[in-house]
Parts: C-alpha cells; sequence; structure tokens
C-alpha cells in the first residue's frame, strides 16, 4: 500500500503544471476578469505578453466582454480586443 501510494505522490509531483496560456497580440494593455474558486481577481496582460492563468479552471471576462469557461489546457491570443482560441 504504501508503494502504490509513493507511486501515486511521485506521478503527482513529476506532471507538468498546466494552465491557459493567453498572449496579447495587440497594441494595448487588456485587463481580463477571472474568477477562480468562487474569487474575482483581475490579471493585466502588456501588449506582445503572454501570461498562465487558471491552472485548475476558471471562467474569464475577455476584453470584449464574452465570457469563457476554462479548463485550464487552453492557448489564447488576444487579437483586435477579442479573444481567440488556437
Amino acid at each position: 500500500m504504501k508503494t502504490l501510494v509513493a507511486l501515486a505522490l511521485a506521478a503527482f509531483i513529476a506532471s507538468p503544471a498546466v494552465a491557459a496560456n493567453v498572449t496579447n497580440a495587440d497594441g494595448d494593455a487588456h485587463v481580463l476578469v477571472v474568477t477562480e474558486n468562487g474569487e474575482q481577481s483581475e490579471v493585466g496582460v502588456n501588449p506582445g505578453q503572454t501570461v498562465d492563468i487558471c491552472p485548475n479552471g476558471c471562467f474569464v471576462n475577455m476584453p470584449n466582454g464574452d465570457r469563457e469557461a476554462l479548463t485550464g489546457t487552453e492557448t489564447i491570443e488576444i487579437s483586435g480586443g477579442k479573444a481567440v482560441f488556437k
């Protein structure tokens, strides 16, 4: 039993962290409103910057007002003030 627990723990620790990647391809900074585990926060994304958000899933209000549910595996580009899922 101890071996099984140790293997499960090792697999968990060795697995890479997953998060949604958001890249701002616009010339202006944008603010995303992220709701994760019932808590809301603002995430600024400067021009050309890439940020990782929502490793465990969340809801995000995009710059154009759209609200998206993320699982933490998405690659998103902000272009023209809109989120484009890649």
